[in-house]
């Protein structure tokens, strides 16, 4: 998980410095998508539009992931993992990040140690479970909205290598 999490906070990082270049401008994302969108450099290098569309598929392997460990705790980390990367990140993945995908694999904890990475000091599994269920109620109509946003800057296609 430390590759995807270094991959956000990159993509994060991208954001807050373009917004705090100039925050007049840049004052929200939209307003970002825009300006890259009317510049034409949306879908070129390492554009913050890129980095938000990144930032929003990882938020859905994210909802993804927890939604199926809380509905079925029982299942091994590693098919939790594939199932959910099938339907959210794969279809934008090229060769490159596939194969990184496939290594990070091989590194994944077993359910117990992740759910206890989650899992605040003396809390119970149905507290956990209740908490990611309230997370998840709250993430979908947000990335919803963000995918409609993706949409209509013409960023829902984009690619990676």
């Amino acid at each position: 998980m430390a590759v995807l999490r270094q991959d956000i906070n990159q993509n994060i990082q991208r954001l807050e410095m373009l917004c705090n270049s100039d925050p007049s401008i840049y004052s929200n994302l939209v307003a970002i998508l825009k300006k890259e969108a009317d510049e034409g450099n949306a879908r070129k290098g390492a554009s913050c539009s890129k980095a938000f569309v990144w930032l929003a598929r990882s938020l859905d392997f994210t909802g993804a992931l927890l939604q199926r460990l809380v509905a079925d705790p029982g299942q091994k980390m590693e098919q939790l993992v594939e199932e959910s990367y099938s339907i959210t990140l794969k279809p934008w993945h090229g060769w490159i990040s596939t194969a990184a995908y496939k290594v990070s694999l091989k590194l994944l904890p077993d359910n117990k140690t992740f759910i206890n990475l989650l899992m605040p000091k003396d809390e119970t599994y149905d507290n956990l479970n209740e908490h990611v269920q309230t997370f998840i109620s709250l993430l979908v109509p947000f990335l919803e909205e963000i995918h409609s946003i993706l949409i209509l800057y013409g960023l829902d296609r984009l690619k990676s290598t």
